[in-house]
């Protein structure tokens, strides 16, 4: 008999992908079945518009920092800016956070910290093409 287990994409076995952005991006994640509200009640996202509050948003991160059941943060890098202190300072490997491109705002790497990071851990000499 098959047992089909809901697995997270590319994270650890049953961690959940967390999502702070846009209600674009929100639904978008939402529809694709990653939508989760754990026994404390808590989602794993945050719809983030013009009148949500930079507190909020840092506060939130910091929640999805702490929780064991996340093995990765997707935040839209328009909302990222606005944190942008909290995620510099955010050192833990897991849960992993990745900023991600917004509807109307392009990616732009020169400002992601994590991808700048990783990137610093290459020698560009080192890679052959």
């Amino acid at each position: 008999m098959y047992h089909h287990h809901k697995q997270s994409l590319g994270a650890t076995p049953g961690k959940l992908i967390a999502v702070i952005g846009d209600e674009d991006t929100c639904v978008g994640f939402l529809l694709g079945g990653l939508g989760e509200i754990n026994k404390s009640r808590q989602p794993n996202f945050l719809v983030v518009n013009k009148n949500t509050n930079i507190t909020d948003i840092e506060e939130t991160f910091r929640l999805f920092t702490k929780r064991d059941d996340i093995g990765i943060i997707l935040i839209n890098q328009n909302v990222a800016d606005l944190i942008r202190n909290s995620i510099v300072t955010y050192h833990q490997n897991i849960p992993t956070v990745l900023e991600i491109p917004s509807k109307d705002l392009p990616y732009d790497h020169r400002k992601d910290f994590i991808f700048n990071r990783a990137k610093g851990m290459f020698n560009p000499d080192d890679i052959n093409f």
